[in-house]
C-alpha cells in the first residue's frame, strides 16, 4: 500500500509550509513574507517564547522598586552622551599653547586633553550641555545604584535565591566607582590632576610592590603621558562593556528569579501580584525614561557643575586648594583626612599607614562586609527556604541597626572628606573640627546601632498596642461621675495583615557535645533574631500567616503542577530550559 495514501498533495507549486500560511497561487504577499521570516527566526533562536514570557512579565506596583530603573536609564544617557563627547575628546597629555573662544586662558601652556574639553564647552554646539548631562547623570546613576542596594538590603530582598543578584549589583556599585573616578580624571584639570596625585600616593602606600603599581599606572614618573589614554580606554571600553555584562545577568536574574513584593493581602511567598510589563508597566517605564532625561536636561542648564575652566590646566608643582571630590569618593578623602600620620619600616620596607589603612584597607573591609553579609545572615538563619517578600525593616532590628550603623560610618568619613570647606564657611578650627570627627568615627556608629534598634523595637510595640487595643476614633466620652473615655476601633484587616506577615525564624539551640563552630553559630543567631516583640494573633492567624510565608519549594503542589525532573531544578534550571533547543512544530514524523 502507498504510504501516502489518503493525503491529498498540495496544489501544484505550494509545500505544505506555504498552505499554512496561506500563499495564494500569485505568489507569496508581503504578510506572508514576513510570517515566514518569523518563523524561521523563530526556528533558530527562542525570540517567541522568550517574548511572551518578557510580555506576561509582572512588575510589583510600588515606588521603591522604581530606584533600579533610575540606575537603568541613567546609565542609558551616560552612553548617549559619552558617544557624543567620545568624537571631540582628544586623550592625549601633549602639550600646546591655548588659543580657543575663552579668552582669560589664551596663551597658557597645557594638554591636548584639557584643550579639547574646553573646545567642547565653549565651541562645539551644544558640547557644555551635553558635559554637563553626562555628569549629572554619572551622580544620579551612582545615587540611585547607593539608594537601590540600601533598599534591598533593609528590605532583605538579598536573601535566598538573590544572593548572586547582590553580588552582581555592588559590583556594579564598584566599578560605577571606578568608572567616576576615571572619567573625573579624563579634563586634565587642576582638580582631577589633584585626585591622580592622591590616586598616585595610594598605590605607592602598597607595600613591597607599590612603586610598580604606580609605574604600571602612569608609565613612569608622575604624571607621565601614559595616564589620560589609558583612563580613556578604561573609561569608554573596559568599564561599560562590564556594566553592560553584569546589567545583563542582573536583569535575566530578575526574570527569571521574579521580583520581591511587600506583605499585603492576597501576596504571599509564591505568587507575584502588579502589573504586566505589556502594556501596563512599558508605559510607566516609558515615563520614567523621559522624566528622567528632563530632569538630567533641565539640571545641566539649571546647575553649573564641574567649571574646568575655573581650575586651570594642571601643573605638578600646584594643589588645588579646597578640592573636594565626588560624593561618592568623598570618603575615601574623609579617611585620609582623619588617620594621623604613622608610618613603620618592616624588613626595609617603609609602610605609610596614615594612606595605605584608609584608601585600601577600609574599603577593603567594607565591600569584603557588604559581600559575604547575605551569606553570613543565611548561615545565622535557621532553616533556608526561599523568600519573596520583602521585611518591614522594623521586624529585623540588628539588620536595620547594622544598615543605620554603615550609613552612620559612611557620612562621617563624607563630612570629613570637606573638613577644610567646612571649617572655613563656619569659621571653626580645622584642627578641632577633625579630632571631633575622629571622635564620631569610633561613637557614631555603634550610638547609631543601638539607638535604631531600640525605635524599630518601639515600632514593634507600638504594632503590638495597636492590634490589641485598635486604634483612637478622637472620640471622647464623659461618664456622669465626671471620668473620660474614648473609643478605638479594630485595626483595618489590610493593616492587620501587613503587622502579622512577618518572617520571625526561632533562634536555634546546639545540641549537647556540639562542636564550636555549632554553638558559636547558635549563640550569634540568638543575638540577631532574638530581639524581638511578640505580636498577638488568633490561631486561625497564625496558620494563615505560617500559609502566607510557605516558600513555593516546599508549597504542596498537585502531582500534576509539580515540574518533571529531568533538566535539573531552580532558577538556572528552569531558564537553560527555556533556552534549550525546542522541536520544530508543524512538522510529521519521518522528515
Amino acid at each position: 500500500m502507498d504510504g501516502n495514501q489518503g493525503i491529498d498533495p498540495p496544489p501544484d507549486g505550494l509545500s505544505d509550509r506555504d498552505e499554512q500560511v496561506g500563499t495564494s497561487p500569485a505568489g507569496p504577499t508581503r504578510g506572508e513574507r514576513a510570517v515566514r521570516a518569523v518563523r524561521a527566526v523563530d526556528g533558530r533562536l527562542p525570540l517567541a517564547e522568550a517574548g511572551k514570557e518578557l510580555l506576561r512579565k509582572v512588575f510589583p506596583d510600588h515606588w521603591s522598586f522604581l530606584l533600579g530603573e533610575l540606575a537603568l536609564y541613567s546609565f542609558v544617557f551616560l552612553l548617549l552622551t559619552g558617544v557624543f563627547l567620545t568624537f571631540f575628546f582628544t586623550p592625549s597629555m601633549t602639550d600646546l599653547d591655548y588659543h580657543g573662544s575663552y579668552l582669560p586662558l589664551r596663551g597658557v601652556r597645557m594638554s591636548e586633553a584639557y584643550a579639547s574639553t574646553l573646545r567642547i564647552s565653549f565651541d562645539v554646539r551644544g558640547g557644555l550641555l551635553v558635559r554637563q548631562i553626562h555628569h549629572w547623570a554619572a551622580l544620579l546613576f551612582t545615587a540611585s545604584i547607593c539608594v537601590h542596594l540600601l533598599r534591598v538590603f533593609f528590605t532583605g530582598a538579598f536573601r535566598r535565591p538573590r544572593e548572586l543578584n547582590w553580588v552582581i549589583g555592588l559590583t556594579m556599585f564598584a566599578l560605577a566607582l571606578l568608572e567616576g573616578f576615571s572619567g573625573y580624571s579624563l579634563p586634565d584639570d587642576t582638580l582631577s590632576g589633584t585626585g591622580l596625585r592622591i590616586a598616585e600616593g595610594v598605590l605607592l602606600s602598597v607595600p613591597v610592590v607599590g612603586t610598580y603599581l604606580s609605574f604600571f599606572v602612569f608609565g613612569g614618573e608622575f604624571p607621565g603621558h601614559a595616564v589620560i589614554p589609558r583612563l580613556f580606554t578604561v573609561h569608554i571600553l573596559l568599564v561599560p562593556g562590564l556594566l553592560l555584562a553584569l546589567i545583563g545577568a542582573h536583569l535575566t536574574l530578575v526574570v527569571v528569579l521574579k521580583h520581591t513584593q511587600w506583605a499585603e493581602p492576597g501576596r504571599t511567598n509564591r505568587n507575584v501580584v502588579g502589573h504586566p510589563f505589556f502594556p501596563q508597566f512599558l508605559v510607566r517605564t516609558t515615563g520614567l525614561a523621559f522624566t528622567v532625561g528632563g530632569i538630567l536636561a533641565l539640571s545641566a542648564v539649571l546647575a553649573e557643575i564641574n567649571p574646568i575652566w575655573r581650575y586651570s590646566a594642571y601643573r605638578p608643582d600646584v594643589a588645588a586648594a579646597g578640592a573636594q571630590p565626588d560624593w561618592y569618593i568623598g570618603f575615601i578623602e574623609g579617611a585620609l583626612r582623619l588617620i594621623p600620620a604613622v608610618e613603620t619600616g618592616v624588613l626595609g620596607h617603609t609602610v605609610s599607614w596614615t594612606v595605605f589603612l584608609p584608601a585600601l584597607v577600609v574599603p577593603g573591609l567594607l565591600f569584603a562586609g557588604l559581600y559575604a553579609y547575605p551569606f553570613v545572615e543565611r548561615w545565622l538563619t535557621p532553616g533556608s527556604g526561599e523568600h519573596h517578600l520583602c521585611d518591614r525593616p522594623r521586624n529585623k532590628p540588628v539588620r536595620t541597626g547594622l544598615g543605620a550603623a554603615g550609613v552612620a560610618f559612611y557620612t562621617v568619613l563624607l563630612v570629613a572628606g570637606g573638613n577644610d570647606v567646612i571649617a572655613y564657611y563656619f569659621g571653626i578650627s580645622v584642627n578641632s573640627l577633625t579630632w571631633g570627627l575622629r571622635a564620631a568615627f569610633f561613637l557614631a556608629p555603634p550610638l547609631t546601632f543601638m539607638v535604631t534598634r531600640r525605635i524599630c523595637l518601639a515600632l514593634q510595640a507600638r504594632d503590638r498596642h495597636r492590634l490589641l487595643e485598635g486604634d483612637e476614633t478622637g472620640r471622647i466620652d464623659q461618664s456622669i461621675v465626671g471620668g473620660f473615655d474614648g473609643h478605638r476601633r479594630p485595626v483595618p484587616a489590610a493593616e492587620r495583615y501587613v503587622m502579622l506577615v512577618r518572617d520571625v525564624p526561632e533562634p536555634e539551640e546546639p545540641l549537647p557535645g556540639a562542636p564550636r563552630t555549632e554553638r558559636v553559630r547558635a549563640a550569634l543567631g540568638s543575638w540577631y533574631h532574638g530581639d524581638r516583640v511578640e505580636l498577638p494573633a488568633t490561631e486561625q492567624e497564625s496558620r494563615a500567616v505560617t500559609a502566607v510565608l510557605t516558600d513555593p519549594v516546599h508549597a504542596p503542589r498537585p502531582a500534576a503542577e509539580r515540574p518533571a525532573p529531568a533538566g535539573g531544578r531552580g532558577p538556572l534550571g528552569r531558564l537553560f530550559r527555556r533556552l534549550r533547543p525546542r522541536r520544530r512544530r508543524g512538522r510529521g514524523t519521518g522528515r
